[in-house]
């Protein structure tokens, strides 16, 4: 087992082994000319692999280590990228990106320029479907399985396989899969690789199901007994049916009811998912079977890294570690402390919640199987009766919720805004269709960062600015998300949303009472009549260090906290329209159906031509980079302000509009 101390920043250099077979892998055709105890061999080496670049780099490290053996085991098995393999999520594929070509560029995994950290199909072929998103793979599996089927006669036919954690299984997707798969009686195989885990522990129904199977071994037992009875038994056609229904009575007996193959599957396992032989011929069962099988693997997450396995929750993920730069110099004659790093936005938020739900008791919180990543498991901590983690299950959180709600609670749903659109149709009809006071917290609005394109929340403003009922704003640091949160908490009149970026606060003081903000009023932050600055939430400080460089080329800019961008502030941007003569909107949101096309709308329904400047993100897919990196790139940083302000400027001069002198609007 590797150590935890093995790969210290000051140690790696001297702990790390080479990797010999795992160099002469350059293909899955490799793997099946390895002998059993060379695999074994190899599972050690890629562990050693993982933790060499993952804690570099950051990424998922429990989840990669626990299904080394299953990898190594399905490329031995089966032919990619004739055969589909669909990996739920892709969080659990770094093994399968080592096995099929992309050693060499595994230490670029997560950076700019490199390995995406989930799967791509732009990225090879054998990633033979892409996802960030959980409870998928099934249904993508499924349609394979399908099409495979209908080629023509003779035509060489692939298998497809889909290979999702336990925690996956708390999706309806994932059910709704299954269902179909059992009725349509294609050669599919499911793979469930169960670690008791997703982030953090699993929960319900189907968690306690699967612990019986995993840990009673009579089904077992009883199975290999009848087996070995009904081989010496007469070889009649009555005695073998009969055999096979005795044994199928053992096993009702034992279970009651075999989930899997009450919905049509043939059920393989539980097996040891490290014992790389037993998989092995357990996936080669599977293989023979002309129907839905489904392979039930027992793992454990973190395998063969001690701090992994100790720790699950936080060693699922890892950061990438820091660079290593020059201290700041300090005078000698000084004793200033250095200032503490501002919050998280998370944190702020899940203390926020607690503070709200310490002063009203209808106040609840709700996740899908992000309580640490929300920091909601801050206020389990605190309000363990009035917290609920509904698993991977965002759909069902939304409806969840309602119901609360239509019962005078004052559900907060505290959910990734891109696992947010998942639930867009409950969203909709149980929630805003019936004007219930549901409060949608936001998480990783903007730029998820090295997560890359199917975990950026770059799309929540255009998504819910439409819906009736709904109001959404956003806040410019982390002591406005605590005013908006007791606003959202107090609205009665709807649901409402707000929505806080990925990472650390502004650095603001957070000394002053909790109050309610006035629905759909915006805040000037800064005048001048040259233009009008129209910012919201992540992107409000930057506008303000592009009006300061403006300034002092003798542009002066109004900077504008939007803060709500349903309702918008209407009055005060006409009010600017009018007086500054140009117009600048800024939002880390895609640029189609956002604030700034809110803004847009309502120049024009008044009848105003300005010129008019939209900053948001491009109409185009976004990879992985630091959140930093992402916004220069879409033209969010500073110098890009800056530049959309001096051409909205240039416009303003050649058309020669002039606007009137209004009061001062700083508020």
């Amino acid at each position: 087992m590797i150590s935890g101390s093995s790969t210290s920043t000051a140690n790696q250099g001297q702990h790390r082994r080479g990797t010999p077979l795992l160099d002469r892998v350059h293909s899955p055709a490799d793997i099946k000319r390895l002998t059993v105890a060379e695999l074994e061999q190899l599972a050690a080496e890629i562990r050693e692999e993982l933790v060499w670049v993952v804690t570099q780099n950051g990424g998922h490290l429990g989840s990669n280590l626990g299904t080394v053996e299953l990898t190594l085991a399905l490329h031995r098995v089966f032919d990619s990228p004739k055969d589909k393999l669909v990996w739920d999520v892709g969080h659990q594929a770094y093994v399968h990106k080592l096995l099929t070509g992309r050693r060499d560029r595994f230490s670029t995994i997560r950076q700019e320029g490199g390995l995406s950290g989930f799967l791509s199909r732009e990225e090879s072929d054998h990633d033979a479907f892409g996802a960030g998103h959980a409870s998928t793979s099934v249904s993508a599996a499924l349609g394979m399985a399908v099409a495979e089927q209908m080629r023509p006669t003779g035509e060489p036919r692939g298998r497809a396989v889909a290979i999702l954690g336990d925690a996956a299984l708390t999706g309806g997707m994932a059910f709704e899969a299954l269902n179909n798969a059992g009725n349509l009686d294609v050669p599919l195989i499911v793979v469930l690789n169960d670690n008791e885990m997703s982030i953090a522990a699993n929960v319900g129904a189907i968690t306690k199901y699967l612990n019986r199977v995993r840990t009673d071994p009579r089904y077992d037992r009883a199975r290999n007994e009848w087996e070995r009875l009904a081989a010496r038994l007469p070889q009649g056609e009555f005695l073998i049916e009969l055999g096979n229904r005795m044994r199928d009575s053992v096993k009702e007996f034992v279970y009651h009811a075999m989930i899997w193959e009450e919905l049509g599957f043939t059920y393989i396992g539980p097996v040891d998912g490290h014992n790389v032989r037993a998989v092995m011929e357990a996936l080669g069962q599977a293989r023979k079977v002309n129907g839905p099988t489904f392979v039930h693997v027992v793992t454990v997450k973190g395998k063969g890294y001690a701090a992994a396995e100790a720790d699950v929750e936080r060693l699922h993920g890892v950061s990438a570690k820091p660079k290593a730069i020059e201290p700041p110099k300090v005078s000698a004659n000084t004793d200033a402390a250095v200032p503490p790093a501002p919050p998280k936005y998370q944190d702020v938020f899940a203390r926020t919640a607690i503070e709200l739900a310490d002063a009203d008791p209808r106040v609840v919180a709700i996740t899908a199987a992000m309580p640490t990543g929300t920091s909601l498991n801050k206020f389990a901590a605190v309000h363990p009766n009035r917290f609920y983690d509904v698993g991977i299950a965002e759909q069902h959180a939304v409806t969840f919720a309602a119901g609360l709600a239509t019962a005078g609670l004052r559900p907060i749903c505290g959910i990734y805004s891109t696992f947010l659109q998942r639930a867009y149709d409950q969203i909709v009809h149980d929630v805003c269709l019936q004007r219930l006071p549901v409060v949608f917290a936001m998480d990783r609005a903007g730029f998820a960062g090295d997560d890359g394109r199917t975990h950026h929340g770059i799309y929540d403003l255009s998504y819910l600015r439409c819906l009736p009922n709904m109001t959404v704003m956003a806040p410019k640091d982390e002591n406005e998300l605590r005013h908006m949160l007791a606003t959202a908490v107090g609205h009665e009149s709807g649901p409402i949303a707000v929505r806080y970026p990925r990472g650390a606060g502004v650095g603001v003081a957070m000394n002053e009472p909790l109050h309610t903000l006035p629905i759909g009023r915006a805040e000037v932050l800064r005048e001048g009549d040259d233009v009008a600055i129209l910012a919201l939430g992540s992107m409000v400080l930057p506008a303000e260090r592009a009006a300061d460089a403006l300034a002092a080329e003798g542009i002066q800019a109004t900077v504008v906290n939007a803060r709500f961008v349903k309702p918008l502030d209407e009055r005060l941007i006409l009010e600017l329209a009018r007086r500054c003569g140009a117009v600048v909107t800024v939002e880390e949101n895609v640029a189609q159906g956002g604030f700034g096309s809110a803004v847009l709308e309502t120049l024009a329904a008044a009848g105003l031509a300005v010129p008019t400047r939209v900053l948001g993100i491009p109409d185009a897919v976004f990879q992985h980079a630091s959140q930093a990196r992402l916004r220069e790139k879409a033209g969010l940083s500073t110098t890009g302000i800056a530049d959309a302000v001096r051409t909205a400027v240039a416009a303003k001069t050649t058309t020669g509009a002039k606007a009137p002198t209004l009061a001062p609007l700083l508020q």
